[in-house]
């Protein structure tokens, strides 16, 4: 058995295989700035490099596959998704009857990968009415708080809301592999 260490890369093919992440951070610079002139890219793009850089983030492993059609789903029904937390979380406090009931409920996800994960957990704490308190990593499960209980009827329908936002999410961005373990996933689950 040999030992096969990886071989050394150059500064500009390490930059090339971060592409993604540095156009990532660097849009983020500009909304940060709130310019969105060529000079607040190229000091983004200078300040991605030097983060990527200095601090050996590993290199993010895209799909390198994406659906245009779900990735619209999934547009679409994120932002119909924030109008209706909003409607709901502003009802709950105006509602003056009663307090909103709440509630920390687990939910097993279907697919392993960290980016699915992560995108999922940001995903449900943009919605108003909940938020993500801890990611298990190991077991696949993310803890969330959420807002407007009355009973275990809204806690399954939160709990299949992730699920959905889940399987909206790798149908837009997961592999065709991911793709396939949600699928086999959810026929285990009908049957």
């Amino acid at each position: 058995m040999t030992d096969r260490s990886p071989e050394p890369v150059g500064f500009f093919t390490a930059i090339w295989r971060q592409l993604p992440v540095l156009l990532w951070l660097t849009v983020l610079w500009m909304l940060l700035w709130g310019q969105f002139t060529v000079l607040a890219f190229l000091t983004g793009l200078v300040a991605a490099i030097a983060v990527t850089t200095v601090f050996h983030l590993p290199v993010v492993e895209l799909s390198r596959r994406l659906n245009l059609w779900y990735a619209l789903v999934f547009v679409v029904t994120f932002l119909g998704g924030l109008v209706r937390g909003s409607l709901s979380v502003a009802w709950q406090v105006l509602d003056l009857r009663r307090q909103p009931g709440t509630a920390v409920i687990g939910v097993q996800l279907r697919t392993d990968d960290d980016l699915l994960m992560a995108h999922t957990a940001i995903t449900c704490s943009l919605i108003p009415g909940s938020l993500v308190l801890d990611a298990d990593r190991d077991r696949r499960i993310l803890y969330l708080h959420i807002i407007g209980v009355r009973g275990e009827k809204e806690i399954e329908a939160n709990r299949r809301e992730t699920l959905l936002w889940e399987a909206r999410l790798t149908r837009a961005f997961g592999s065709r592999e991911q793709l396939q373990r949600l699928r086999q996933a959810q026929e285990a689950e009908v049957s």
